[in-house]
């Protein structure tokens, strides 16, 4: 009798599955969110990350398809994307990518940093004359980690 009755997968192996799976299931989607983390690398594709208020999802529209589209893709968008699953197997990571995307507005995420940026502002936070010179020395120095992080250990 063997110790494992399931078949064991080499990390691969698994990874092509799961890319098979998702492919498979998810060849034509329609995903609404919005763009942040947007890079145009000299190749001309757009990599981006498309997300909600509870999650997040990489994303790439390659450069045939982004001189189709008849607006700029800009960070704080929100957008509505026709495209397919798959999965870059390299990293193990699953990814939209979009052959068509249009504009929906500005995303409620970007809209809500705007809005407290203006609210801030209108206090007088931003005001250069609140702003105190930084000491040559600091005085005391702060660590903000878990009571589990690598700082403790």
């Amino acid at each position: 009798m063997e110790p494992f009755p399931l078949k064991v997968f080499t990390v691969s192996e698994l990874t092509a599955r799961i890319r098979d799976l998702l492919e498979g299931e998810f060849d034509e989607v329609l995903v609404e969110g919005e763009i942040s983390n947007l890079r145009v690398p000299r190749s001309g594709h757009l990599y981006f990350t498309l997300k909600d208020e509870r999650s997040q999802m990489r994303a790439v529209l390659f450069k045939t398809q982004f001189r189709y589209l008849r607006f700029d893709p800009e960070d704080g968008q929100h957008v509505l994307c026709w495209g397919r699953l798959s999965v870059y197997e390299p990293r193990g990571e699953y990814q939209l990518l979009v052959d068509y995307m249009e504009p929906k507005g500005l995303g409620a995420l970007q809209l809500a940093f705007e809005q407290l940026k203006e609210r801030l502002a209108s206090e007088g936070l931003f005001d250069p004359s609140r702003k105190r010179p930084l000491p040559l020395l600091p005085r005391k120095i702060g660590i903000v980690t878990s009571p589990t992080g690598a700082v403790i250990r």
